[in-house]
């Protein structure tokens, strides 16, 4: 073990690694909110239970149909994409035209009512759910222990995230959905069902949220609070980054994760609150946030 600027290297590795798992997760939901805000302008509040519903869907799979933490990682968020494709049906599709607080609302009671529904069956308390044998254990790096899991969930959203940037912002696909955000009637004149777009869009960003929930279950249990718990620091990592924006939601997720986890060694009491002193500086400075667009 060695030491910089006077701190033990594990500690201040340890702290890292737990700021970039915890920024993992803050990229992914983040993410999937900036892709269905900047294609549908809706603030969809209850993201927090459909990260939720992936961790649950993922326990059911375990439990009751024998599938593995591997087919989960599939299933679930087609699973939970589907349930979002049918909210934006029966629900959001009458909101686009009206202010952005009606679609906030809509989505925060939907969160509430998923959760307490949740809660009346599972209680409070959170449910175990097995690690993959095959990313059991870890790595000895000399100056700190490496958990196999937590490196896979930092690699593997890393690839999902830059994945999703690569095909919205390099793609025609992803083309035909940005111009679908600022002129749907051009693009529908092409022959592109503009609809089906927005609706498949909202189910991928559901789908994302249902991703983060299966890779988080092993390690911090399944509970109907754990959307409940991580949503509003996501809320302040889109406003960091910039509504709308993918690339400000991937690069603020990861940032602020390590920004956190620093800050729980340095400065234990302002864990919590760091990342809303940093929302409240960049709103200061830059009320559209540091990669969206001024408007």
């Amino acid at each position: 073990m060695f030491e910089i600027f006077g701190i033990p290297s594990q500690a201040l590795f340890g702290q890292l690694l737990l700021g970039l798992i915890n920024g993992s997760f803050y990229a992914l939901l983040s993410l999937g909110l900036a892709v269905i805000f900047g294609m549908l302008n809706i603030i969809n509040f209850s993201h927090g239970a459909q990260y939720m519903l992936g961790a649950f869907t993922a326990f059911f799979l375990l439990q009751y149909a024998g599938l593995n933490y591997w087919a989960a990682l599939v299933i679930a968020p087609i699973v939970v994409g589907f349930t979002g494709i049918v909210i934006e049906r029966a629900f959001l599709q009458w909101l686009y035209k009206l202010d952005h607080l009606y679609g906030l609302l809509l989505t925060f009671g939907l969160a509430l009512i998923i959760e307490g529904v949740f809660r009346n069956y599972f209680g409070s308390s959170g449910l175990p759910y097995q690690m993959p044998e095959a990313l059991t254990g870890g790595q000895n790096l000399g100056f700190m222990f490496l958990p196999n899991y937590r490196a896979w969930v930092v690699a593997f959203s890393l690839a999902v995230c830059l994945t999703t940037w690569f095909v919205i912002e390099r793609t025609k696909l992803g083309a035909y959905l940005r111009a679908a955000t600022e002129n749907p009637t051009l693009v529908q004149a092409f022959g592109i069902n503009v609809p089906r777009m927005i609706t498949l869009t909202y189910g991928f960003g559901v789908a994302l949220a249902a991703l983060a929930g299966v890779m988080a279950a092993p390690i911090y249990q399944v509970a109907p609070q754990m959307g409940a718990n991580i949503i509003i620091i996501v809320f302040a990592v889109v406003v960091i980054g910039g509504m709308g924006s993918i690339a400000g939601a991937i690069i603020s997720g990861f940032a602020l994760g390590v920004v956190e986890g620093l800050t729980k060694y340095f400065y234990p009491e302002a864990s919590s609150t760091v990342i809303f002193v940093v929302m409240a500086i960049v709103l200061l400075v830059r009320p559209a946030g540091l990669f969206g667009k001024e408007r």
